[in-house]
């Protein structure tokens, strides 16, 4: 616990730090353009010096972190991006067509703030996300599994344990909204098994929350973006991006077997 603790403390610091610098003039609530830098530093801060202290205390080379027993793959983490992105896409797309009434967007706008928003969110989402993959699936998940001796029971443990405290990391106490950060978290850390490194969950992490952010950003009516789990409740409408969820999942699964078969067929030869 001591990562997500670490986290939340240094959020909190560099939150207030951000806020004093812009006078306190906006609400609590409000993410301006300093405060979600705030926010996506400290995530990124605590997200790589997790890689050399779990590296340390497991004795292993920095890089097993990232993926194992093969090297990481960018060419793999730009082929998930464009079919998670896809995905996203979709399932945003749905949610504004069923359930438009549980997005915060109010009308499009663009101004100085939106511009300043827009170039957080594309310059350190992709930070910001590769941060929490490594906390969490990258050190947190293997650290839980290390509690056990079995290789599969370890995996299971560590995909589900890990995925509450995901949850809460990100202060879903609704329910609703409990019960799918869970679910996200368990859709990461499977895609994590699945391909034995980080590729698809990173590639996944930046898609949804980089294009959630676009979205919420040029439909903030040219304002700064208002975060407030208490006011938009979850409910159903949090079931809607659950079939494009899985649906990445089931393409990291399909990907990574049709290439584990084919290099069977290789070696066959």
């Amino acid at each position: 616990m001591v990562l997500p603790v670490s986290m939340i403390l240094l959020q909190i610091v560099l939150f207030q730090v951000a806020a004093m610098i812009e006078g306190d003039q906006a609400p609590p609530n409000t993410l301006t353009p300093l405060r979600m830098l705030a926010v996506n530093l400290s995530v990124t801060i605590t997200g790589l010096l997790a890689v050399p202290f779990i590296a340390w205390l497991a004795k292993a080379p920095w890089r097993t972190i990232l993926s194992y027993p093969r090297r990481f793959d960018r060419r793999r983490l730009l082929r998930y991006l464009g079919v998670t992105l896809l995905l996203i896409a979709g399932g945003n797309a749905t949610v504004a067509v069923l359930a438009p009434e549980s997005t915060t967007w109010t009308t499009f706008g663009i101004t100085g703030t939106t511009i300043t928003l827009l170039a957080v969110v594309v310059l350190t989402i992709p930070l910001q996300s590769l941060g929490e993959e490594l906390m969490f699936r990258g050190a947190i998940m293997p650290a839980i599994a290390s509690w056990v001796r079995p290789v599969l029971p370890a995996l299971v443990i560590g995909v589900v344990v890990s995925s509450p405290v995901f949850a809460l990391v990100h202060f879903a106490f609704d329910p609703w909204q409990l019960a799918y950060y869970i679910f996200i978290g368990l859709c990461f850390a499977t895609m994590a098994v699945i391909s034995r490194g980080l590729e698809a969950s990173i590639a996944l992490h930046i898609a949804n929350n980089g294009l959630t952010f676009i979205l919420n950003v040029v439909f903030a009516g040219g304002g700064a973006l208002v975060l407030d789990r208490a006011t938009v409740p979850g409910g159903p409408h949090l079931l809607i991006p659950v079939p494009f969820m899985l649906a990445a999942v089931g393409t990291v699964w399909w990907y990574e077997r049709r290439r584990s078969a084919v290099r069977s067929a290789t070696r066959g030869h």
